[in-house]
């Protein structure tokens, strides 16, 4: 499994060159030894979407791996389980509100962290998806910047599954001007945006991506 990681993530690098995003290995779908092999791979961040079951693979981890790699939490965060996440994880990608934001904030300010966080973007305006619209995201910035418990990197996104090229081209460049916009607006640095999966980080990376949610092009 190793040397098809390793195979699986020179085909993926050779595929984005010359740009240098961090991909993230997302592992929710695969058990412990999905991230020993991938750490053996040479990769060190990780990510994943089940609070619970995410934590449990975290803590079975050797001490070596755990503190060498950085957990990523890609998933819908619910009220409930902020607390936890916020203990366990170096990344949320999925701040999808106002209400998150704060509970979150409120957590890491408890144990004198600062979260790095993305907020969550779902400019395609899908209903089964979770994420602040871009009218939402403008009118809610200002407060979220002023959470003390926050350190916001960027966007995220999750792109429609669909063949359309065109249609994901326009909604990955306008996640990367809504973000240009806001940093220019808010006098803020807003340096990283994730996005980009197995069905399309070749465009994703193309329009500003640097970080990629990676899973089953990576691990089959």
């Amino acid at each position: 499994m190793i040397e098809q990681i390793k195979d699986n993530l020179s085909k993926i690098q050779e595929k984005i060159a010359p740009y240098t995003p961090n991909i993230i290995a997302v592992t929710k779908y695969y058990g412990l030894d999905a991230i020993l092999d991938a750490y053996s791979a040479g990769l060190r961040n990780f990510g994943e979407s089940r609070a619970n079951e995410a934590i449990e693979k975290i803590n079975s981890l050797p001490k070596e791996i755990k503190e060498n790699s950085k957990f990523h939490f890609i998933g819908h965060l619910q009220s409930n389980k902020v607390n936890k996440v916020v203990k366990n994880f170096d990344f949320i990608h999925s701040i999808d509100s106002l209400h998150i934001a704060q509970t979150v904030s409120n957590e890491a300010l408890k144990i004198s962290k600062k979260q790095k966080v993305f907020l969550q973007l779902n400019n395609a305006n899908e209903e089964q998806k979770f994420g602040f619209s871009k009218e939402e995201l403008t009118k809610s910035f200002e407060e979220i910047l002023s959470l003390k418990g926050l350190e916001i990197l960027g966007l995220m996104n999750i792109a429609p599954l669909t063949d359309n090229t065109e249609l994901l081209e326009q909604l990955f460049e306008d996640v990367k001007e809504t973000q240009t916009n806001l940093a220019i607006r808010y006098n803020c640095s807003l340096k990283e945006i994730s996005m980009g999966m197995s069905n399309d980080y070749p465009l994703a990376v193309k329009h500003g991506a640097t970080m990629l949610r990676i899973g089953r092009k990576l691990f089959t």
